[in-house]
């Protein structure tokens, strides 16, 4: 710890004594283009104002400055997003708008990523150096992007565009995982990242790697139970590309391998202990282009292929002999593959000034294998969609849209419908407003997979139906008319959602002991989102605020007795972010911010008299905050710090059943992160042009 310390202040003490010599009054390097360009959804590339959806961007520099190892540190402190670990597994779910990752669609340049289990995890599994931006958008977005896209679309951007002709950059990040720290390798969170760009003519080239390393946190004295499973990731990507005037297209690959180890407690008995490993590989491509026809017909297509396995390794590690033996148990020796094709295309036609159509179709394969797996089942999805944009006037945008599925396996809606608007009431205030269809097909792991071992009985239910889900929106956008050196902008944003056939847990009727899935669920979800942005000078700031209610009935209620009268259960969020740029020494200083309020959820149990009931459990409210600076040393390096987690939150109360499913259980604790941490970070780039 104190090593990392003294790093820190020779490296800041550097940064002062060297910039204090070079004065600049180009500050372009921390300033804000108010007119961010989104792709997600759009017909083509066009500024956040203009767009018809309400999108959220979260650019490279706010990725850069937050100090993120991965893309959940990003949008943690991101209003509306709440985050659960399973440190069991080491895997991460993520939330949004209330509503489950199951609900999330992850695209990674629009193209969905594949999951093994119920919880986002790729989310995790994405180099955050090749990323260039993310955008997310709220709400049901099934008419373009088909099954999952119930509460929204988390697209992650990758970067395309090399300017110079050959360039060269690099990162090393050190960081500790609370107080447990040893440079380089071992405890600690060690990430370093090379990337390797090229340009000529038309053509453009880039491949990069990085390498993650997390030992893990917590743990006995011998480095074993460690509450935070240790993970070790190699990523990989390469990408080559080649533009004109009328024809856009690339290839890019991306590798994942990941290990995450799972060291058991010694048992002093046999001086033997468990040992897992999960051990997973990702292989993906994809074939991205569009053409220019003429200036009112333009062509997009799609195509991808992703493999993936995931292997849980289990062995006996005897102490006296030093051996490891592969254990026998259920579920300890598995593979689990997942292989997905994706094909997309659309046709964008300019009727007029006024009218433009888009055709399109959509088609999803998705496959799986394993000894958990019934068989090697396949689910097909093949749809067509058609949506118009609609402009009577300049200041009135009308979005309908169609889409008409096929499904293999499950009887989807046969039509899903959407209409989103656009309103400009004045020079500085717009209205969004929108309803969607959504819906979620069942997934092959809740249609096929059975997961068994010494704390999962959960097995998969082949008649599952789709959801489906009746969503509105509205927002209204406020953009201040710029005064001398201060400019501000205000969202104020609502949702309802109305969600039917969710899918969740239930008891097996026909094991007590074993648990299922089934379209028991009824649930709706509606809340209000506040956001606000100001900068003045070298000031920047943010602040968000979302209150948001949840309310569930099962569909055989009368089975229970509801111990809570209340219909909708409320819960708060706040985050705020600060920015201060020190011009003299190029230096940026940020405090990020998050209060997340109790969260209370209906839970299933049983009383005393051993009657079922739907009773309420809360998880209590903590918060989250991280300092960071970023300055430039030179025009060759860059330096970052900081300090996260200032709180030191490790885990919050829960009053939520256990296993068991009795109310009367002592309460749990939920893991929200592994302590106040602290970072140092090194960034180096060149260009052949740079002088």
């Amino acid at each position: 710890m104190k090593k990392l310390s003294l790093i820190i202040a020779t490296l800041c003490t550097a940064t002062m004594i060297n910039a204090q010599n070079k004065l600049t009054n180009d500050t372009s390097w921390y300033s804000k283009d108010l007119s961010e360009v989104v792709v997600t959804g759009q017909y083509k590339p066009q500024t956040v104002k203009k767009s018809v959806y309400q999108v959220r961007i979260i650019n490279s520099e706010r990725i850069k400055l937050s100090g993120a190892t991965t893309v959940q540190q990003v949008l943690n402190n991101q209003v509306g997003f709440r985050f659960s670990n399973d440190n069991t597994l080491g895997t991460t779910d993520v939330q949004l708008m209330g509503m489950s990752g199951r609900n999330v669609k992850i695209l990674l340049d629009g193209v969905p990523m594949v999951d093994r289990g119920d919880t986002r995890e790729s989310l995790n599994q994405v180099d955050i150096n090749s990323i260039e931006r993310i955008e997310i958008v709220e709400g049901p977005m099934s008419v373009i992007f088909g099954s999952d896209a119930l509460a929204g679309v988390i697209n992650i951007i990758t970067k395309k565009h090399v300017k110079d002709d050959l360039s060269v950059s690099a990162n090393i990040q050190e960081e500790t995982a609370g107080t447990e720290y040893h440079p380089f390798n071992y405890k600690g969170v060690h990430m370093q990242n090379l990337n390797l760009a090229y340009k000529k003519s038309n053509w453009t080239l880039s491949v990069g790697g990085t390498h993650n390393d997390f030992d893990g946190y917590g743990g006995d004295a011998y480095g074993r139970n460690k509450s935070w499973k240790p993970r070790e990731q190699w990523l990989g990507n390469a990408r080559i590309g080649y533009s004109n005037s009328r024809l856009n297209i690339y290839y890019r690959t991306d590798l994942l391998n990941e290990d995450i180890r799972s060291r058991g407690a010694i048992n002093y008995n046999n001086y033997k202990a468990i040992d897992q490993q999960y051990i997973t590989d990702r292989f993906s491509q994809q074939v991205q282009g569009s053409y220019n026809f003429s200036k009112k017909l333009q062509l997009a297509s799609v195509l991808s292929y992703t493999d993936y396995k995931r292997r849980t390794k289990t062995t006996l590690h005897d102490f006296e002999k030093g051996t490891d033996v592969l254990t026998s148990g259920p579920g300890e020796q598995d593979i689990s593959k997942f292989n997905s094709f994706v094909f997309r295309s659309s046709v964008l036609y300019q009727v007029s000034g006024m009218v433009s159509i888009q055709p399109g179709i959509d088609i999803n394969r998705e496959q799986a294998s394993g000894e958990r797996i019934d068989g090697k089942p396949v689910i097909a999805d093949y749809a067509a969609f058609v949506s118009a944009e609609i402009k009577p006037t300049a200041a009135i945008n009308i979005r309908p849209g169609l889409r008409f599925v096929k499904n293999s396996v499950y009887d989807a809606p046969p039509v899903i419908p959407s209409i989103n608007s656009k309103f400009v009431i004045s020079k500085n205030l717009d209205l969004r407003l929108a309803y969607a269809y959504g819906f979620r097909a069942p997934a092959l792991r809740e249609l096929y997979f059975n997961f068994v071992d010494v704390n999962h009985n959960i097995v998969g239910n082949p008649n599952l139906k789709a959801e489906y889900s009746n969503s509105f929106t509205g927002s209204l956008n406020w953009v201040a008319t710029p005064r001398k050196s201060i400019a501000y902008s205000a969202s104020l944003g609502g949702f309802y959602n109305d969600f039917n056939n969710q899918i969740g847990f239930a008891q097996s009727s026909v094991n007590s002991q074993q648990y299922t899935y089934f379209n028991v669920n009824r649930a709706k979800t509606a809340g209000v989102i506040l956001e606000n942005k100001a900068t003045w000078k070298q000031l920047e700031g943010t602040v968000g605020f979302s209150y948001i209610g949840f309310y569930r009935e099962m569909y055989d209620d009368k089975d229970y007795i509801k111990l809570d009268g209340n219909k909708y259960l409320w819960s708060p969020e706040l985050s705020a972010s600060v920015s201060y740029t020190v011009k003299p020494i190029q230096t940026k200083l940020n405090l990020f911010y998050k209060y997340t309020g109790r969260r209370p959820q209906y839970v299933t149990g049983t009383s005393t008299s051993g009657q079922s009931v739907l009773y309420v459990a809360e998880t209590a409210a903590y918060n989250l905050a991280d300092f960071t600076f970023n300055t430039v040393l030179n025009k060759y390096i860059t330096v970052s710090g900081g300090v996260k987690n200032i709180f030191d939150v490790n885990n919050v109360n829960t009053n939520a059943a256990s296993s068991s499913g009795s109310i009367h259980n002592a309460g749990s604790s939920i893991a929200i992160n592994y302590g106040r941490s602290y970072f140092i970070g090194l960034n180096l780039h060149w260009n052949r042009k740079q002088k």
